[in-house]
């Protein structure tokens, strides 16, 4: 009989906290109401605790429970991404007894499709969906679910700068300030944009199930405009217009977010975590900007009043 060398002790006795294998890609599918199934496809990060009693983990194993576990529900469409990580967490605990600790993280790829906003012209968008579940053999569990989009933001202190100029040029051609309010209400003023990527994750419970598709609009709502992947002259002209009429800061896209999580979530539980991440690629600077925030519903609850 070959020898477990992962059950030996090891020669430094120090616990680990995770030990495990990233990047297994498999395929998904999620249940829609009256609709098709979505198709995902998914990355997992699958790991345990080690004691310090053992030398290594059986990693095999871990691969064992995932292909067991998603081809067992699978082969017809789940009900929800939460639930299929939690089944993974439990396999994993089952088969390394000596675990007390499980997680798993899932990260895919979902694609919708939209149509542009003038010409009606079908494209398609790639939206990135989350899930992290994490679970000890004393049965606490913590559960998330999230989304990343990308989108357009223009930024509103660079528009104030060209307002300004803007008035003091048509001051000097002679119009009145009536004139020149009506012309700067009427025609978009020029700034510089961002390729902004929002990011919001939430607290999956038995009590509170957020659905994905309430996430993706939430964190799309957080900057001036969506993004297309083809447009028509038309549909360009439509974008820039109502991006450059919608400008916003990378701590607006961050507090816009939050405002509509209360909004759209109002019997979720005051104890509901909720994090969101604001990124803006900057077009005029070489570094980017970030915002976030940690909170949960009940404290947002309190500050939107």
């Amino acid at each position: 009989m070959l020898p477990d060398i992962q059950l030996s002790k090891p020669e430094i006795p120090i616990g680990l906290s995770k030990v495990g294998a990233k990047g297994i890609k498999k395929l998904v599918k999620v249940k829609r109401d009256k609709k098709r199934p979505i198709i995902l496809i998914s990355t997992f990060d699958v790991f345990i605790n080690l004691p310090s009693t053992m030398k290594g983990a059986n990693l095999s194993r871990n691969f064992e429970a995932l292909d067991e576990v998603i081809e067992r529900l699978t082969w017809k469409p789940v009900e929800t991404v939460e639930d299929l990580n939690l089944r993974i967490v439990d396999e994993l605990l089952k088969r390394h007894e000596y675990a007390s600790v499980a997680e798993v993280n899932m990260e895919a790829e979902y694609i919708l499709r939209k149509k542009a906003p003038k010409s009606g012209l079908m494209t398609q968008e790639v939206v990135k969906i989350f899930c992290e579940a994490k679970k000890n053999k004393r049965g606490k569990e913590s559960v998330f679910v999230g989304v990343e989009v990308y989108g357009i933001t223009a930024c509103p202190c660079a528009q104030e700068l060209i307002k300004a100029s803007s008035v003091e040029r048509l001051k000097k051609l002679g119009l009145k300030q009536e004139e020149i309010s009506k012309v700067l209400d009427t025609v978009p003023l020029a700034s510089h944009n961002q390729r902004g990527r929002a990011f919001i994750k939430i607290q999956s419970r038995e009590d509170f199930r957020p659905r994905i598709e309430d996430l993706i609009e939430i964190a799309k709502s957080a900057m001036s405009n969506e993004m297309y992947e083809i447009l028509k002259r038309e549909d360009e002209l439509m974008v820039v217009e109502k991006t450059h009429f919608n400008p916003r800061f990378v701590e607006d896209s961050v507090r816009v977010m939050a405002k509509n999580v209360v909004e759209r979530f109002k019997d979720a539980p005051d104890d509901i975590i909720v994090f969101f991440r604001q990124i803006n690629e900057e077009s005029i600077h070489q570094h980017d900007v970030v915002a976030e925030r940690i909170a949960t519903i009940g404290e947002l609850r309190n500050e939107v009043g």
